[in-house]
């Protein structure tokens, strides 16, 4: 029997996002186009920049990205502990031959490999990969109300992760900017409380929260595609996986990257995003993995049955 998850659990995005739209899944892997990059060394030429780091509400600086060559950053959200989809994703965008990562929050909760996850981002980030904070890790060291099956998730996890795992957490920032990006886990203007960007009228309000010109996220497990015109006339898009949407000047963009690791528009496949420096454009991408796999672990590992159906049905 399929559960439809509720409109009033406040960790579900069915409920309050009403889909109108059709998501192809990149079956290919990669394209041709993917191999069509400057050669990497452009990027042994730049030299180390600034970037700024909030946490816990206040600002930081510390060195994290990279100037002088153009990039090509995998944008990556809502991993929950899913190792499946995480190396399918990660194996994807390394034959994409990505130059940086970024990483936006939710690597634990509702999967069976919170562990392995956090170790995985861990290794990236000390590689020179950037990562912030999303709900479900906050709520490891302090205890957030969301749904049952969420709270469940969590309760499951906390005593399966050792002191530098949630250390690593405890230590991560809400919000980086990185030039003209912003990451962030669920918005700008109260990262936080993490709102959800349910439809323009929330991207809108994250965009006036914040000067950059392009804002990253996640949270709502859903690709969406917002944009702003010098007019403040707010556009919605319907991003199509596999076909690469430029992010043109004088608009700002708000990209919600979907989920790796639980997808909710009804395609199983994980989700992420290459953003492209040069060219300015934002590619969405869905990746097959082995989700009998992941589900069969999520039922061994005695978590809610809800959680492995998700998997299987994408919702």
């Amino acid at each position: 029997m399929a559960f439809a998850p509720s409109d009033r659990d406040p960790d579900s995005s069915w409920g309050k996002f009403k889909r109108t739209r059709s998501i192809a899944t990149d079956h290919d892997g990669i394209t041709q186009r993917f191999r069509d990059r400057l050669d990497s060394a452009l990027l042994h030429q730049a030299h180390v920049r600034f970037c700024r780091l909030e946490v816990g509400g206040g600002t930081e600086r510390g060195v994290v990205g990279r100037e002088g060559g153009f990039m090509r950053i995998a944008l990556l959200s809502d991993i929950h502990a899913n190792r499946e989809a995480f190396a399918a994703c990660l194996a994807h965008a390394e034959s994409a031959r990505v130059d940086r990562y970024v990483f936006l929050g939710d690597y634990v909760g509702y999967g069976a490999d919170p562990g392995w996850a956090i170790d995985t981002v861990k290794a990236y980030v000390e590689r020179g990969a950037v990562a912030v904070l999303g709900n479900h890790d906050a709520a490891i060291g302090v205890p957030q109300r969301m749904s049952t099956s969420a709270e469940i998730a969590l309760a499951w996890t906390r005593p399966r992760l050792d002191w530098s795992q949630r250390d690593f957490l405890a230590r991560l920032p809400l919000r980086i900017e990185e030039g003209e990006r912003l990451y962030v886990h669920a918005n700008a203007w109260a990262p936080d409380k993490w709102g959800y960007i349910f439809g323009p009228v929330e991207a809108a309000r994250s965009l006036r929260a914040t000067a950059c010109r392009l804002s990253f996220c996640g949270h709502v497990h859903v690709p969406q595609l917002y944009d702003v015109t010098p007019t403040a006339k707010v556009g919605a898009f319907a991003p199509v996986a596999g076909k690469a949407i430029p992010l043109l000047l004088p608009r700002r963009w708000l990209a919600v990257l979907g989920s790796v690791g639980q997808a909710r528009d009804g395609v199983p496949a994980a989700a992420y995003a290459i953003f492209d420096t040069e060219r300015s454009d934002l590619l969405f991408l869905r990746v097959p993995y082995d989700v009998a796999a992941a589900a069969a672990k999520v039922r061994a590992a005695g978590l809610p049955l809800i959680l492995s159906q998700r998997l299987e049905q994408g919702y």
